[in-house]
């Protein structure tokens, strides 16, 4: 069984009111969905949060979901705006402590670089992260969903249901705030 037969099937169980419908949807969706988030709120427990009220919002408006296109989107969408939301809601008071730690796995490559090598590209992470966090919670989404999962332009644009033409200026603004950030 494919991966888009077995979705299809757990969005026809959810539409008949079968919440088991959820599991394989959960094992698709959840990592991604919850690292998005965690990019966007910069708070692992609040994204955790996050993804699993978007799950059970997906089975109660799974009615108005169109099935001839694809779940991926129109629940990261849900994901992602709870994200911008909460960010815009809540005061930027969170400090680096609180963060969820970069693993060693991240930072170190297949052949370990020498010490130096290594809290040069630590302090680079720490850096990126603190500047990431410095973006509107709109332009952090971007990012998020362009360099981290890796969508384009218009796939950015179904997942935040904003036009082409506001992407690609909130991708722009945020590329030139956090080089000057950067800088």
């Amino acid at each position: 069984m494919t991966s888009q037969s077995s979705e299809r099937e757990a969005i026809r169980a959810l539409k008949n009111g079968d919440i088991r419908g959820l599991e394989p949807l959960v094992r698709k969706y959840q990592v991604q969905a919850v690292r998005a988030a965690d990019l966007i709120t910069r708070d692992q427990a609040l994204a955790e949060d996050i993804v699993q009220v978007a799950f059970l919002r997906a089975f109660k408006r799974i009615e108005q979901f169109n099935e001839s296109r694809p779940f991926g989107p129109w629940f990261l969408r849900s994901v992602i705006n709870e994200a911008v939301k909460t960010v815009t809601r809540r005061p930027e008071t969170l400090s680096l402590d609180n963060q969820s730690e970069i693993s060693l796995e991240e930072i170190l490559p297949a052949s370990e670089p020498q010490p130096e090598e290594w809290l040069e590209k630590q302090e680079t992470c720490r850096r990126l992260w603190e500047a990431l966090g410095q973006l509107p919670p709109e332009q952090r989404a971007v990012i998020v969903l362009h360099y981290y999962l890796d969508l384009n332009l218009e796939e950015i644009g179904e997942v935040v249901a904003v036009p082409f033409g506001t992407i690609k200026w909130r991708l722009h603004k945020a590329r030139m705030r956090l080089k000057k950030i950067l800088e």
